[in-house]
């Protein structure tokens, strides 16, 4: 097969996939706007890329594309509509990076106490200004609000503990008793409500995925919330938060933030860019970087050629556009020998009674002689169907629930 990464990932680490007979093109300068077209000549089988955007005519440019594969968590970037219309799989490595996030959510949380920024820009210049840097708070005591406890969450929170902050974070129902004991082991109080947890805290942490509920979540009212000279930090999506509203806050209230990301980032790698966020007095910066460690990217590119290997072996792990549920309305189940043309039979039957299957498995059973199918039907089918799925003689027996569980 054919694999295009249009992101840089470690040649060594995809050296699996070209020993075992694959061709891996890496070609990192490709954009989402150069894409498309660099699909249309290679026609790949794999696509993977880090930050590159996949919109729908990079998905719709070769009928070979059968899989996305985002290397890192977040898939935003990627046309998962489009994907899922022409039948591409988009998979994730959901917390390979996630260490590397909450390092830098406390690098810039300390780069914020402790003027880091501001004083280190002094020192280039040759200015020398002990009485204003050694003004600093210090973070030991301070509360710690984590909004997203996934495996970033988590890690932020295990670190923050070692500075002896206190972490908390919103109680939610439905958290089952292996969660609340997780919860539990990483010293995480929980509270009622997002106004307490946001009138409770001196930091407040995003690490929510960007989606239709969280776009814009911290807005003025949100802002208005947290405590005057209260720390904001973002590592999550730029689109979390509304700009406007942060730096109307920072001017009326001292509100201080740490962002990685931003509502209005560039789509390249680099390039001039103005931001009246970023260049607020009370900002500390980077550039997307969150994830950039070399030990975080190895991860992910290990995570990345698993992904790829299950889909060349027939599986397919950690996709995030397949239906969750169970379909249909009638499951057919039919046993049967395991021999060639067998299902296309059962196929051509449903087909002629105009029966459209949504879902469905096939297993082997130890000896390879005999395999059972289940088939999801969108209508159930009758039993003249039924009757001349049966009639074959390498169907071994038929039946059928009217509800699918």
């Amino acid at each position: 097969m054919k694999i295009l990464c249009a992101d840089a990932l470690a040649d060594d680490l995809l050296a699996p996939l070209r020993d075992s007979g694959h061709e891996v093109i890496v070609e990192s300068d490709l954009s989402g706007d150069t894409l498309p077209a660099r699909i249309g000549e290679l026609s790949p089988d794999v696509l993977v890329v880090r930050s590159t955007k996949v919109n729908a005519d990079a998905i719709e440019a070769s009928t070979s594309l059968g899989l996305v594969v985002r290397a890192g968590a977040g898939t935003d970037n990627v046309d998962k509509d489009a994907a899922s219309a022409r039948g591409v799989y988009v998979a994730n490595v959901p917390g390979k990076n996630a260490i590397a996030v909450a390092e830098l959510a406390m690098g810039l949380l300390l780069a914020i106490d402790r003027h880091i920024a501001t004083g280190n820009a002094d020192l280039v210049a040759g200015q020398w200004n002990k009485g204003k840097y050694a003004k600093a708070d210090g973070i030991y005591g301070k509360t710690l609000a984590i909004i997203g406890l996934g495996e970033i969450g988590f890690a932020l929170a295990e670190r923050a503990n070692a500075f002896g902050m206190q972490v908390v974070a919103l109680r939610k129902s439905g958290r089952s008793t292996t969660a609340l004991s997780r919860l539990r082991s990483a010293g995480i109080t929980l509270v009622d409500s997002i106004d307490d947890l946001l009138s409770i805290s001196d930091v407040v942490s995003l690490h929510v995925p960007k989606s239709p509920e969280t776009t814009g979540m911290v807005d003025a009212d949100f802002l208005a919330k947290m405590q005057d000279g209260a720390i904001l930090i973002n590592t999550a999506r730029g689109e979390v938060v509304d700009g406007d509203a942060l730096i109307a806050a920072m001017d009326a209230k001292g509100i201080r933030a740490g962002l990685d990301v931003w509502p209005d980032e560039p789509s390249g790698k680099a390039g001039d860019w103005t931001s009246a966020l970023s260049t607020h007095p009370n900002v500390v910066g980077s550039h997307h970087i969150g994830a950039s460690t070399q030990q975080a990217q190895n991860a992910v590119a290990t995570g990345t050629v698993d992904v790829i290997e299950a889909y060349l072996g027939g599986r397919i792990t950690n996709c995030v556009n397949m239906v969750a549920d169970t379909l249909g309305c009638a499951v057919l189940t039919v046993r049967h020998l395991d021999r060639v043309g067998v299902l296309a039979k059962v196929f051509e039957t449903l087909r002629t009674a105009g029966l459209n299957v949504q879902q469905m498995e096939n297993q082997l059973f130890t000896g390879s002689v005999a395999a059972v199918a289940s088939i999801n039907l969108e209508s159930a089918p009758s039993d003249e169907v039924l009757a001349a799925i049966e009639a074959d003689d390498d169907v071994l027996a038929v039946s059928v629930s009217s509800k699918v569980a």
